[in-house]
């Protein structure tokens, strides 16, 4: 064992709403419980906001959009590098949070918030992100101008798989751009939302510009039915993603709302094998596959196949499967035990439907954590496109080996699945790369890189079923999402010629 000078969290206190800059736990609420899956034990309670929690929180960010709103933009930005700094500081407390609650490595959990932190650091150049465009003489002494103003107020629906990373895709743009912020984190790991929460406080952010209401479904429809929250940011899977957008686009509210996955990676015959196999356990097995840029599909052209599963039997095999506040860990537990069965009956309709059990991930445990919720890395080969294994996203540590003739092949099935969220292409050949990036029909593509997440200043969003709207998380698309545009003509009264005129301005 290696050990972790960051001590594991351990907070028995129950969990409640950010409202109004002051932590808020109703007489009347509802609770859930939140586990620790290294154990399979209820580690504490967290509230489920009522419709008239989920107004309060918005009644609070609405009082405080005007102030926050008129804000300069380089103030904003002040605050957020003061949020940064203490980010930085609390990096490891985040991390051990995610570790207890959601189960990934605590390395695995260290990456995720240093990501998030990649986030803020961006939104700190608000002012120049929210730069307009001018026009001198558009027409005859008529100048014309855009600008970008805030929404107002605006929230975020997080899922479990990153509840740090994901929802600094969304408050850190969003307040820099003068709006303010609900988050709506997932019940299953939601301490680390308040000490986000507890974070910007301390940085100086004004109260209301930032509240957290914690719940389910419940606290979902009070979002999305709330006149007042003008726009809805939601990642998670496909089936939720489609109701929100419908839902939203029906309350008229401006909706992006990231969906589901069934991520390939396509291996050809020169490529190099070992370091194929390294990018396929890691991108499969990591955060034991809880990942919606996870790898869950390698498709092997040719030759590859006998080359690679040799090698990636023995890797999955072996996998350093553990508490993830061990620093050797290389996968921890499933993050609950509802998410452990339902990924062990996709294991059990992969074998009835003819698919060949490699590794069998099932019946593991951790000596003296028997009761958690362990499942090992499960590798399946003879997976052809019509079973169920393919098509659904089992978001767990099971990889589906498809064996395909020529690059054509691993092309059109690729391109031929619903999700279009990531890929991955490995290859010495730089035209096989160059088309492959050119004509794969996915939103985020990785060349010799198996887990393609963009860098800050990008964006991310998948095409297909896995991105509904129009617009990207994150990066200048995140600002567009977060600002509505306004066009500004503008003449004086010395230079309008007198009498009415009938006909549309022009450059003549």
């Amino acid at each position: 064992m290696t050990s972790n000078k960051t001590p594991p969290f351990n907070s028995k206190d129950d969990i409640a709403h950010f409202i109004g800059g002051a932590l808020h736990l109703p007489s009347t609420s509802r609770f859930g419980d939140v586990y620790h899956p290294a154990s399979g034990q209820v580690a504490r309670r967290v509230a489920l906001a009522s419709k008239s929690d989920v107004n309060e929180a918005v009644a609070s960010a609405k009082a405080a959009f005007p102030a926050w709103a008129d804000t300069p933009p380089l103030r904003r930005a002040r605050i957020l590098f003061k949020y940064l700094e203490l980010l930085n500081q609390h990096r490891d407390e985040l991390a051990a949070i995610i570790t207890a609650e959601h189960g990934k490595v605590f390395t695995d959990a260290q990456g995720e918030v240093t990501r998030g932190i990649e986030i803020v650091e961006f939104a700190t150049g608000i002012p120049e992100l929210l730069k307009g465009d001018y026009s001198e003489q558009v027409s005859t002494d008529i100048d014309n101008w855009i600008m970008r103003q805030p929404l107002g107020v605006v929230a975020g629906i997080t899922p479990f798989n990153f509840p740090v990373m994901v929802p600094m895709w969304m408050f850190p743009v969003a307040i820099a751009c003068g709006n303010t912020f609900i988050l709506k984190p997932s019940p299953t790991d939601p301490s680390a939302s308040l000490l986000m929460a507890k974070l910007l406080t301390e940085a100086g952010l004004p109260k209301g510009v930032f509240n957290v209401v914690q719940g389910d479904k419940e606290a979902v429809d009070a979002l999305i039915e709330n006149q007042d929250v003008k726009a809805i940011s939601f990642v998670g899977s496909t089936p939720i993603a489609n109701y929100i957008y419908e839902r939203g686009a029906h309350f008229g509210k401006r909706v992006q709302a990231l969906g589901g996955a069934k991520n390939h990676m396509v291996v050809m015959p020169d490529a190099d094998i070992d370091k194929a196999v390294d990018a396929l356990v890691g991108a499969a097995y990591g955060s034991a596959g809880e990942r919606c840029m996870a790898i869950s599909v390698a498709v092997l052209v040719g030759d590859a196949a006998e080359k690679i599963m040799p090698k990636l039997i023995e890797r999955a095999r072996t996998l350093k499967i553990k508490n993830g506040m061990e620093l050797d860990a290389e996968m921890g537990p499933i993050v609950t035990k509802a998410a452990l069965d339902r990924i062990s009956g996709y294991i059990d309709k992969g074998i009835a439907a003819g698919a060949k059990l490699l590794v069998d991930g099932r019946n593991f445990s951790v000596p003296g954590s028997e009761k958690g919720f362990w499942l090992g890395g499960t590798l399946f080969d003879g997976v052809t496109p019509d079973m169920q294994i393919y098509l659904e996203e089992i978001f767990g540590p099971v990889l589906s080996c498809v064996r395909v003739a020529n690059f054509g092949e691993a092309l059109d099935l690729v391109n031929a699945h619903e999700f279009g969220n990531g890929v991955a292409c490995f290859t010495s050949d730089g035209n096989i790369a160059r088309e492959f990036a050119r004509r794969v029909q996915v939103g985020m593509v990785g060349i010799n890189v198996p887990i393609p997440v963009p860098m800050a200043w990008h964006g991310f969003g998948g095409w297909k079923r896995s991105l509904f709207g129009d617009m990207n998380a994150y990066g200048k698309e995140g600002v567009r999402f977060y600002t509505k545009q306004k066009s500004v003509m503008q003449r004086w009264p010395e230079s309008i010629a007198k009498g009415a005129e009938f006909v549309m301005p022009t450059s003549k």
